[in-house]
């Protein structure tokens, strides 16, 4: 899987709808990488974490299968 380059202030979708801005990419103490995702919701301005491998992950179409979008976040172009 290619990682793509996640900078802050992008703007990602949610498969499931709601719309992020990222805030930064955390270090990790316990791995000592660069792998966090700090994202914040743009509706609510609640703050997330999540690993960037799962932040990149694709949508698990078995469990969703009636979701178009193919990647768990994203990326909306403005």
């Amino acid at each position: 899987m290619t990682v793509p380059v996640i900078n802050p202030g992008d703007k990602y979708m949610h498969f499931k709808g709601n719309a992020y801005e990222i805030v930064c990419i955390a270090k990790n103490h316990e791995a000592g990488e660069d792998d966090i995702v700090v994202y914040k919701a743009i509706i609510t301005g609640i703050i997330y974490a999540r690993p960037l491998a799962m932040f990149c992950d694709p949508v698990d179409k078995v469990k969703y299968p009636n979701i178009i979008q193919d990647m768990r976040f994203e990326r909306i172009y403005n």
